[in-house]
């Protein structure tokens, strides 16, 4: 089990990532996403908080290029579920989950970016609560060949453990196109306390690459959130 901020330091461009787990105590559930960019557009970004969600929007208006893969909701709530996601796929997810359906329902109506050559990953994550404790699934859509004919879709699910947490991004490194993630999402330590979990994670991403962070702790007995959201563009 690695600690985030040492898969972080060394990797210049892991993309956009997603970590999902529990507090070493048991007592919290946690969701963090950030974003990172190598473009002007990418790097044109904010998150912001709409109630319980928030939304990814531009930095400066008069700078978007084009809003179609960096403008989304990549946190909703619905009910018992949390929804964490690097993309519009997130409004795909909870239509579905309304419908009584699942979100392997609603990605298999989804492939990866259309942003050839990279073939940009899809990754996402649902946090589903229930009599105190939860459990997640992570997914991960990517290209299964160089032209991106097809789509290969891989998911993952885990009983939620104290002080571990899944790691998973779009990219394993910087590259020219970076190459897709691979494998199981990455096992990491997840510490009792916010602040120092929301640290470890912006301090260890890229200074140039890294756009904004996202981290809540859900207290399992309460129900109540922290949330703490970090832009580089303020």
């Amino acid at each position: 089990m690695d600690k985030i901020g040492a898969l972080l330091k060394d990797n210049a461009y892991p993309g956009r990532g997603i970590i999902t787990g529990m507090s070493a105590d048991g007592k919290s559930a946690v969701a963090a996403y950030f974003i990172m960019g190598r473009s002007a557009n990418s790097r044109n970004r904010v998150f912001a908080a709409e109630g319980e969600d928030l939304k990814t929007k531009a930095f400066d208006e008069s700078k978007v290029e084009d809003p179609s893969l960096i403008i989304y909701y990549p946190v909703r709530t619905l009910q018992n579920n949390l929804i964490v996601t690097n993309g519009d796929q997130t409004d795909t997810i909870f239509d579905f989950l309304s419908q009584g359906k699942t979100m392997e329902d609603a990605l298999a109506t989804r492939c990866f970016e259309p942003d050839a050559p990279l073939f940009t990953p899809r990754i996402s994550a649902l946090l589903t609560f229930a009599e105190g404790t939860f459990a997640y699934k992570m997914s991960i859509l990517k290209a299964a060949d160089a032209e991106g004919a097809h789509c290969a879709r891989q998911y993952f699910c885990y009983e939620a453990a104290a002080g571990e947490g899944h790691f998973i991004h779009t990219y394993q490194c910087d590259g020219n196109p970076p190459p897709s993630f691979a494998g199981e999402p990455e096992l990491v330590e997840i510490p009792d306390d916010i602040e120092a979990f929301t640290k470890e994670i912006w301090e260890n991403l890229h200074e140039d690459n890294k756009i904004s962070l996202f981290v809540r702790y859900i207290d399992l007995a309460s129900g109540e959130a922290q949330t703490r959201v970090l832009n580089k563009n303020v």
